[in-house]
């Protein structure tokens, strides 16, 4: 066990934390005050009971909390703490108030330039409900004509709306790197999937570019959902202007 030892010169840090009296605490505290529940300024009014707070939906309870605190590193260090010694003070006032809670700290990070409250920025970074309810309903509604929508049941590739001519084997390319979503592929593997052992139109490894270059021609500017990995192969990333429709029947992604 590390027993830690502050230095005798740094002078005591005053805390700020306290505990939080129980239900049952304050209602002696009540009952023991002279004013016995009526206002300071009127003794002969009863003060209105507040109102119960709205319980947990039904076939559910409280299993703890979540409390957000926005805070940069820079304004820290101004206070004179780090983010370490917060959560370390926090978990140790934790820790004395009930000991049988169980506690766990995450940091949020956001790129140096994002713009917006700390707080902010944290709850939609850890993905607090509220805070990723109204940036969406903030987000301008998407034209249902924009961009591209691969369906695969139908084997159909539309693009802002106008349907996309697409051959057979540009749309099974297509297809094979969107039901693998974030792998890359390998030009070996495109074309051993792809295309029968003999067949007589059966690119190489490296004749398959020519094959993902006309696909791309027909993208049009959403040419970039095919992505080259230099040297190795091709691959699909999740794009905000690709709409994927599987319907029934259709390869399940979750094979791959």
């Amino acid at each position: 066990m590390t027993t830690l030892i502050a230095p005798a010169a740094r002078p005591t840090r005053q805390t700020h934390l306290r505990a939080v009296p129980s239900l049952r605490e304050q209602q002696a505290v009540r009952t023991a005050h002279p004013s016995n529940g009526r206002t300071v300024n009127d003794d002969s009014a009863p003060q209105s009971a507040p109102a119960a707070p709205a319980g947990p939906p039904s076939g559910s309870e409280p299993r703890g909390f979540a409390l957000y605190v926005g805070l940069d590193e820079a304004s820290a260090a101004a206070d004179g703490v780090s983010l370490n010694v917060l959560v370390d003070a926090l978990r140790r006032t934790i820790a004395d108030l009930s000991p049988r809670a169980e506690t766990y700290a995450t940091v949020a990070l956001a790129s140096q330039d994002a713009g917006g409250r700390d707080i902010d920025i944290v709850r939609l970074a850890l993905k607090e409900p509220g805070a990723v309810a109204r940036v969406r309903s903030e987000a301008p509604a998407r034209n249902a004509d924009t961009g591209v929508v691969v369906d695969i049941s139908r084997k159909r590739v539309t693009i802002d709306g106008e349907s996309a001519s697409l051959t057979y084997k540009e749309f099974e390319l297509l297809q094979y790197l969107v039901l693998r979503e974030g792998r890359t592929i390998e030009r070996a593997e495109l074309v051993d999937s792809l295309w029968q052992t003999g067949d007589e139109d059966a690119p190489g490894e490296r004749t398959i570019d020519v094959h993902v270059r006309r696909l791309r021609a027909k993208l049009g500017r959403y040419e970039d959902i095919v992505r080259t990995v230099r040297g190795i192969g091709y691959r699909f990333d999740r794009h905000a202007d690709v709409t994927i429709r599987y319907g029934a029947g259709a390869p399940s992604p979750d094979r791959f």
